[in-house]
């Protein structure tokens, strides 16, 4: 336990650090431009990208032991980082500004690719749970995990805003290249009690769909649950695009900054909730009873222009979100054996982080040139004034609403699926899951 306490805290730091870092490049294109495309197109980057490599570091990380895997994304984070200080260098930021340039673009896929690599050691925490972590306890570990994320975003939150605000976009580079140092430097040294995974004669696939499809398909009702968790995160995909966006409207960028992180105390209240009591009998109930309040959230925080109440909504629903990660991460934990633990944790967080760029992609263009416009206009005001009020906003606003009921009614249908209630059971019958590091696993053979 005390070996994944100090992997929990390295793994903390290494994601402050890459999350300050896209942050501030949010936060510096928006202010810059006042673009809400540029905005949506950086998150569904991120995002679009997370998809893309999250099933082949899952076969990394099930191919090699979880520390090697943990240092070399922390070295492509790194050499991603230092990348983009000399371009930061070598061309005036009104040119790094332009949109119409290829710099801007260069630049930010940069600083994305290299936190998105930095979601390998994510991959590799989740999976060091049940290698050290005793099967009791695992949703307690993963409230832990959701509490040091909520940390690592009160901290993201505050000094992103007050970084760009304050210091500029050099500065933040040369912060995030320090920080992300240091971390390495602390995990090079750190030692995980596990043996080297083993190996099988001929070619084995570096990205390993089979595998993951196999090792889901075992477990009735699990592929249902990564559907369901993939299609809220495509309703996610609008607050990752409008939220920023909705929040710079109300505050000035330092104060938006500390409101984020203020809120995201939420993060930590959740997770340490978790931490001390658990997800009940049923992580799959837990998981969509959450998501029904998160729509709701969603739906009402926007609803009138009022800073408290938006920052009071980003609070509640930053509670909950620890709540859906722990208790999903818990039903793969106990149901998915451990050798196929990775695969099956980037099979979810491609599908799952393939959808928020969708929408981002979609409704940012669609809230710049017509939502937008629309509740400016005398038309959308009188149809919709009633519900949303006046003041800055309002098109944002109503895409939030519809969102957020979108949410709710697609978990009231999950409850009465055939596939809940297969998984349910499943998950209550099921012994713990062994992480027997030396026998060999089929879906290792050669092909």
């Amino acid at each position: 336990m005390r070996t994944f306490l100090q992997v929990l805290v390295n793994t903390a730091v290494a994601n402050i650090t890459t999350s300050f870092l896209w942050f501030a490049l949010t936060f510096w294109a928006y202010l810059e431009t006042r673009s809400v495309l540029a905005t949506g197109i950086i998150g569904g980057a991120y995002m679009l990208f997370v998809a893309v490599f999250s099933i082949p570091f899952g076969t990394l990380v099930d191919r090699h032991r979880k520390h090697r895997a943990m240092v070399g994304s922390s070295l492509v984070s790194l050499a991603a980082f230092i990348v983009a200080g000399i371009l930061y260098l070598l061309f005036p930021e009104s040119d790094l500004i332009d949109l119409g340039q290829p710099w801007f673009w260069l630049f930010a896929g940069i600083i994305l690719f290299g936190g998105v690599i930095e979601n390998m050691r994510n991959i590799a925490l989740s999976t060091t749970v049940t290698l050290l972590v005793p099967t009791e306890r695992h949703a307690n570990a993963n409230g832990m995990v959701g509490a040091v994320q909520g940390i690592a975003f009160v901290v993201t939150s505050v000094f992103s805003g007050l970084a760009i605000g304050l210091l500029g976009m050099g500065w933040t580079i040369v912060i995030a290249i320090a920080f992300t140092a240091a971390a390495l430097v602390h995990l090079v040294f750190l030692r995980i009690p596990e043996t080297e995974p083993a190996h099988v004669e001929g070619h084995i696939a570096k990205v390993d769909i089979r595998g993951s499809i196999a090792a889901i398909a075992v477990v009735p009702g699990l592929f249902a649950l990564i559907v369901f968790s993939t299609f809220n995160n495509l309703i996610g995909g609008v607050y990752m695009a409008l939220m920023d966006p909705y929040g710079l409207t109300l505050f000035p960028v330092e104060i938006w900054g500390i409101v984020l992180g203020v809120t995201a105390i939420g993060f930590i209240l959740g997770g340490i909730v978790i931490a001390a009591r658990g997800l009940g009998r049923n992580p799959v109930r837990t998981i969509l009873f959450a998501v029904i309040a998160m729509g709701v959230l969603g739906a009402a925080f926007t609803i009138r222009d009022w800073w408290w109440l938006y920052a009071l909504g980003i609070l509640l629903y930053m509670t909950l979100i620890p709540v859906v990660e722990a208790a999903e991460q818990t039903v793969i934990q106990k149901v998915v054996p451990f050798r196929r633990q990775g695969r099956v944790f980037g099979f979810a967080m491609a599908f799952e982080s393939a959808a928020a760029p969708v929408t981002a992609f979609v409704i940012a263009p669609i809230a710049q040139f017509w939502v937008i416009p629309y509740m400016e206009s005398d038309a959308g005001t009188s149809t919709w004034g009633w519900l949303l009020g006046e003041g800055q906003g309002r098109g944002i606003a109503l895409v939030f609403v519809f969102a957020g009921l979108l949410m709710v009614v697609a978990a009231l249908l999950a409850f009465t699926t055939r596939s809940y209630r297969r998984l349910s059971q499943y998950y209550a019958g099921e012994t713990e899951s062994v992480p027997a590091a030396d026998v060999p696993d089929p879906a290792d053979a050669p092909r």
